[in-house]
């Protein structure tokens, strides 16, 4: 079970980039994701007219390493660290760190 997965909200901790949130995309590998908003680089493409794309200098955003963020906290309004809990009736689930409180996602 992954930490950190799509669809989260995190926090870049480290970087060019740190202090924004955004919005886990996809995972790339296992060590490096996709979030929304950061890494971004400029990407020179040619103009494919079969595909009807225009030429010019888009944005795209890079993977990110994955130590580089951290999840989230709406509780805390800060960004938090995972750990893993065992339920009752035999799941495992995501909690914060800091108060323990479930990962909603």
């Amino acid at each position: 079970m992954e930490k950190i997965r799509k669809g989260d909200e995190v926090v870049v901790v480290t970087g060019k980039d740190k202090g924004k949130r955004g919005t886990v995309l996809r995972r790339v590998d296992d060590e490096h994701v996709l979030v929304e908003g950061v890494n971004r680089a400029k990407k020179h493409v040619k103009p494919n007219p079969v595909k009807g794309e225009a030429g010019g200098i888009v944005d795209k955003d890079m993977p990110i390493h994955i130590s580089n963020v951290a999840l989230f906290n709406p509780a805390t309004k800060k960004a938090d660290r995972v750990g893993f809990k065992a339920l009752d009736d035999g799941r495992k689930v995501r909690v914060f760190k800091s108060n323990g409180e479930l990962v909603n996602a």
